[in-house]
């Protein structure tokens, strides 16, 4: 059993010290803002992340899982000390470190004996060698820096931690590796590795890796684009590239562009990072471009089909959250497309089955909120699908007919088969692919 101590309770902090608790641990988590706390002590979860809620609930009752506004109570008996804070993206792009540094600078005064210190945040190359200088200023006693870059999805956040496909530790200190190697053995039981390596090569595989995910996508939205202009089928072109083993299956389906609160802020903070050096990221810079612009992908077609008018449409939209199984809404392509359709005068009627309350906190009342994805549909002049839920990609194509003033539906998602959709007698129109006429 190891006492941890994590700072930051978003997504990863969450989900880290609700996991290593899970595995016998005892862990306090540290968050400023006290009604927050208060929820949490009660078992109330702040986010949305499935299977999150058991076994928080579990840790709670079991006395391995608390919480507390006090950092020095916080990790005065902690061993490790994880830094799940927020690094937001600055007007310029760049990672803001100042909550990270913040409370290192609060560490070097209250730590009295040896302590791991874990940057657990996505931070820049050379955060590390940072956050040591900041404690050392201060500190008395020996510590160490290490980096543990999180590999999270959310939506699957809990069971990428529990087994995971690979841990990636940064450190140079011998004692540090032998007490976070200790503390991920049981995550890796089946056999995944745990890589070692220095802390600066480990800061910048979590931001490659992003990266490098983020330009899959974003080729195979270009892929498709393309396939509308050429007349090819971009679900065929993605069927024949990714059986090679090379390329693989994963991340090559083709809709309105990435959001979330990694890849977006991640490409940036990189693309900043080699300007800072005078290195141009050619292939970044165009992926945040191209990125971009496809979120309002859409936004044209939907236009043109209706004439070049949208005043007073009623555009249903399913799915607000930037991708299914979460309520984050940063980023979220459905905003992007919800700003264009108001601002050419349509109106809007969304259901998401989480993320409505984050929506409701961003837009108020400039859009109707619908109680389920049917009730969006009541007199709708089309239908924009902008997150691909599992409850949104079987349904009651009869009902929707006749609840909708016209069968249209434009899938940022391509959630349905052409042939399907030819059948059933809709005008459909999605992403590389052909559009279906009534």
């Amino acid at each position: 059993m190891t006492k941890i101590a994590v700072v930051g309770t978003g997504y990863v902090g969450l989900v880290t010290g609700t996991c290593f608790a899970e595995t016998g641990n005892q862990v306090i988590c540290i968050d400023i803002d006290a009604d927050k706390v208060e929820k949490m002590k009660n078992g109330i979860i702040p986010i949305y992340e499935p299977n999150l809620d058991t076994i928080f609930e579990r840790n709670i009752s079991a006395k391995r899982l608390s919480f507390t506004t006090t950092l020095e109570k916080g990790i005065k008996d902690a061993e490790i000390i994880f830094l799940a804070l927020p690094t937001p993206p600055g007007e310029d792009g760049s990672a803001d470190l100042s909550y990270i540094l913040g409370v290192a600078e609060q560490l070097g005064k209250l730590i009295t004996e040896y302590k791991v210190i874990v940057d657990k945040s996505t931070v820049p190359v050379g955060t590390a060698e940072k956050v040591h200088a900041v404690i050392a200023k201060n500190a008395q006693v020996d510590f160490a820096v290490v980096s543990n870059p999180e590999f999270l999805r959310e939506g699957f956040a809990v069971s990428d931690f529990m087994k995971p496909d690979r841990v990636i530790i940064g450190t140079r200190d011998e004692r540090a590796r032998k007490v976070m190697e200790s503390l991920y053995r049981p995550f890796v039981r089946q056999g995944n590795p745990i890589y070692f390596m220095d802390e600066k090569s480990a800061e910048l595989t979590k931001y490659a890796a992003n990266s490098f995910l983020a330009t899959k996508i974003t080729f195979m939205n270009e892929v498709a684009n393309f396939c509308e202009l050429v007349g090819a089928d971009v679900d065929q072109v993605r069927v024949g590239i990714g059986s090679d083993t090379r390329i693989g299956k994963r991340f090559l389906f083709p809709g309105i562009g990435y959001g979330g609160s990694c890849f977006p802020k991640d490409v940036q903070a990189l693309v900043k990072s080699g300007e800072d050096l005078n290195f141009k990221f050619e292939i970044l810079s165009a992926v945040l471009k191209v990125n971009q612009e496809q979120k309002t992908i859409l936004f044209p077609k939907i236009k043109n089909f209706f004439r070049g008018d949208l005043s007073g449409k009623k555009i249903a939209v399913w799915g607000l959250a930037f991708k299914p199984d979460t309520d984050d809404i940063r980023e979220a392509p459905a905003l992007f497309m919800i700003e264009a359709l108001l601002d050419a005068g349509a109106n809007i009627s969304a259901y998401d089955p989480e993320a409505m309350p984050n929506v409701k906190n961003s837009l108020g009342n400039k859009i109707d909120y619908a109680s389920d994805e049917y009730s969006a549909l009541s007199g709708a002049d089309a239908l924009l699908i902008c997150t691909e839920w599992g409850i949104f990609r079987n349904p009651d194509f009869t009902r929707m007919k006749s609840l909708m003033k016209d069968a249209v539906i434009f899938d940022g998602r391509n959630l349905f088969e052409i042939g399907e959709m030819n059948d059933k007698g809709f005008y459909y129109c999605s992403i590389g692919r052909n559009v279906i006429e009534k």
